[in-house]
């Protein structure tokens, strides 16, 4: 009951609160025990690997760690590994888009297919997966003989490293999407289609605005793929050094002549990115819970 300025007692609306949840029934030292065990394996698996890269990186000192990232076939590794997720990501968002919403938004027969055919890379092999481009556009594959007779090259260059890196990594954008979008229905597209929306006015609208955050979730995982594939890109690439070697590759190389720093120097770059990588996705994670909740707060109260 409250009362008006008027003084006449009207009725509140209750406040919905969320149930308690309930405790939990396990003792504390299993609890100890379990929490236990998995820092121990962070820690064994995660961090002092890690660790272990920044501090063989900086051995030498800063100026050789610098010394070694500068060095021109680094560098050219570096710039080819940022063209390639550059051409990669762009790629697969689109795809991803594209995919999520045909799978979500609509039922045709081989939908089940294309939900197990979008699943292959995490099934096959990234070697496999190089192999099968040098059958398709080698020298002596498919057709191989027709881009030879045109002066076209695919596999020991830009192009098979950017078709083997699109392969592997096509997956991520599409399964965030999907299931975002298969738990947010089709309620809200139908709606905006009997309001007289079109269908790019309802993406833009309706569509997109639900799924921004996991959008943002995939491309994040792709590219942090893209950044760091080694095995499609070794078998497609030809490691030609200076031309054709990604970052991953240059490590390799660089650890097989005994390079140890400044592998380890380069090899740190791609730490930053599955730090940075991790980081992001937390943050858009709790982002994604906080717009989740505020809007079934807003639909309790509407």
């Amino acid at each position: 009951m409250e009362r008006t300025a008027a003084g006449v007692l009207t009725m509140s609306a209750p406040t919905l609160r969320p149930p308690p949840r309930p405790g939990l029934t396990e003792p504390a030292a299993v609890r100890v025990l379990l929490t236990s065990v998995a820092l121990l394996f962070l820690v064994a698996f995660l961090f002092v690997p890690l660790a272990f890269i920044f501090v063989e990186a900086l051995r030498q000192g800063w100026g050789a760690y610098v010394a070694a990232i500068n060095e021109p076939g680094a560098r050219a590794a570096i710039w080819l590994t940022l063209l390639v997720a550059a051409l990669t990501v762009p790629a697969n968002a689109l795809f991803g888009l594209t995919a999520a919403w045909a799978v979500t938004k609509f039922d045709f027969r081989g939908k089940r297919l294309l939900t197990t055919l979008i699943d292959l890379p995490f099934a096959v092999s990234p070697v496999v997966a190089g192999l099968v481009f040098v059958q398709l556009f080698g020298r002596r594959g498919w057709f191989g003989p027709w881009l030879f007779e045109h002066d076209i090259k695919i596999i020991f260059a830009l192009p098979g490293i950017v078709l083997a890196t699109i392969f592997v990594s096509f997956p991520f954008v599409a399964r965030e999407l999907i299931a975002v979008m298969e738990a947010s229905g089709r309620e809200e597209e139908e709606a905006a289609g009997l309001l007289g929306a079109n269908g790019w006015q309802t993406f833009m609208r309706v569509t997109l605005p639900n799924i921004k955050w996991a959008l943002l979730s995939g491309v994040i995982l792709c590219t942090a793929r893209a950044l760091g594939e080694f095995g499609a890109v070794s078998v497609v690439s030809g490691r030609i050094r200076g031309e054709t070697t990604t970052v991953p590759i240059h490590v390799e190389i660089l650890y097989n002549e005994y390079a140890f720093q400044a592998s380890f120097a380069v090899a740190s770059l791609l730490a930053v990115v599955a730090v940075v990588t991790l980081v992001l996705q937390t943050v858009v994670e709790r982002r994604s819970r906080q717009t989740g909740a505020g809007a079934a707060e807003a639909a309790v109260q509407a």
